[in-house]
């Protein structure tokens, strides 16, 4: 008979499946599944909630028609992801910082920048960068914003303020080891800092299932000593009451929070051109289309007498003018240029960008 090895390592590996179900509050179905937390909202609240996830789905087409124009630069369509987005955000206080990436310019816009400034940014003009909301600019390398984030808490740790920092990242940034630096260090510390997976299935074209072959996405945290939870990404009343209670357990000195939500990028990575259709089925990707956020708290609203298609398409008018007038105003803007970069990248330039910048001020004036 074979010795009883010291330890079950194939025990262990099918416990780390052992996780409870994501936090709902309306099911796929826009059932109510958690009637006391439903309770808690009022019907201005579920309004607004609607509001502002059309707000962003409005602006993800119209941009994305700009985008086409040729009239942007880099953008991340959001569509799918509303509730994911509008509903962590509208949870945190303008006094906390937002330390978003490519793909959070929703959440930014929302936390305080304009849009004119937000197009400035796909742009890559410096005006991009100068808005009021307590946040950096959206960061581009993946998972990168994990490691800002961390800095940030602890620097609010030490001020003693009333605010945490906040970010976000996808399932691809959670692959990348500067998101498990940035939580391991925020952990050690016991920094303030919320970190916020939105799982959307794919990390540009790699699935999830290939990224990782941990369960979840939450339990990551669990080895910087996080508290996590796994919360359903396309229920926008589920999004922000766990995102709310995150904030309010962080703020009593408890530490960082992860946060994991599940949902579903429905169309490309990014406007550059890379085709979903190549490396997504229809089969896989039709389920998600039937849980949108939208059609779930609109059936809610609509079942209460609180909203008609004829409210929405008034609200997406008026959000979409807005956007137009927004792109009008970054139009109008004085084109940044190379000579005025230059300048700015040291106080005192040096010898060998005064060089550069007396070049290219010769180009820019033939």
């Amino acid at each position: 008979m074979a010795n009883k090895p010291i330890v079950d390592f194939e025990t262990i590996k099918k416990d780390l499946s052992n996780n409870p179900k994501p936090i709902q509050v309306l099911n796929e179905n826009a059932e109510i599944v958690d009637q006391k937390t439903f309770d808690s909202f009022s019907d201005d609240d579920l309004v607004e909630f609607m509001k502002k996830m059309v707000w962003e789905r409005a602006l993800h087409e119209q941009t994305m028609n700009f985008s086409r124009q040729g009239r942007m630069g880099f953008y991340a369509p959001t569509e799918g992801e509303e509730a994911s987005e509008m509903g962590t955000v509208l949870a945190m206080k303008k006094q906390d910082y937002l330390l978003p990436a490519y793909r959070d310019v929703p959440q930014l816009i929302q936390h305080g920048a304009t849009v004119t400034e937000a197009y400035l940014w796909s742009r890559g003009h410096v005006v991009g960068n100068k808005y009021e909301a307590r946040a950096m600019m959206p960061q581009i390398i993946i998972g990168a914003a994990y490691d800002e984030a961390a800095g940030v808490a602890l620097g609010l740790k030490k001020n003693k303020e009333d605010a945490i920092a906040f970010t976000y990242t996808g399932d691809g940034g959670t692959s990348q080891g500067d998101s498990y630096e940035g939580m391991n260090f925020a952990g050690a510390y016991q920094a303030p800092a919320l970190f916020i997976v939105q799982n959307n299935g794919f990390a540009i074209s790699t699935p999830r299932h290939k990224q990782t072959a941990a369960p979840t996405l939450a339990q990551k945290a669990v080895a910087a000593g996080i508290p996590s939870v796994q919360v359903d990404g396309m229920d926008i009343l589920a999004c922000y009451k766990v995102a709310k209670a995150a904030r309010e357990y962080i703020t009593a000195g408890n530490g960082p929070v992860m946060i994991e939500t599940l949902t579903y990028r429905y169309g490309a990575h990014s406007s550059a051109g890379d085709d979903p259709t190549r490396y997504r089925t229809e089969e896989e990707t039709k389920p998600w289309f039937d849980k949108d956020p939208l059609i779930r708290l609109r059936k809610v609203l609509e079942d209460k007498g609180l909203w008609s298609d004829e409210d929405e398409e008034k609200l997406v008018d008026e959000y979409k003018a807005s956007f137009k007038d927004a792109i009008k105003e970054a139009d109008a803007v004085e084109p940044d240029t190379v000579p005025a970069m230059l300048k700015r990248t040291f106080e005192v330039p040096t010898p060998e960008i005064q060089a550069e910048i007396e070049k290219f001020e010769e180009k820019e004036s033939k």
